[in-house]
């Protein structure tokens, strides 16, 4: 199914069923948004070097 197929089906959605799928959404970006900021605190990089230079300043 084409991005353009599922929005075509979504705007024919009747009231409750488009807020469903709109939390669904709102659901799955938060989910995906945690995971790439967990991600990104893990990461190790300039700026941890730059950090741990300067822990005692």
């Amino acid at each position: 199914m084409r991005v353009e197929e599922i929005k075509a089906a979504i705007e024919e959605l009747p009231g409750a069923e488009f807020v469903e799928i709109r939390k669904w959404v709102a659901e799955r970006d938060w989910q995906i948004w945690d995971r790439e900021l967990e991600t990104d605190s893990k990461a190790e990089g300039p700026h941890e070097l730059w950090i741990e230079k300067n822990e005692d300043r």
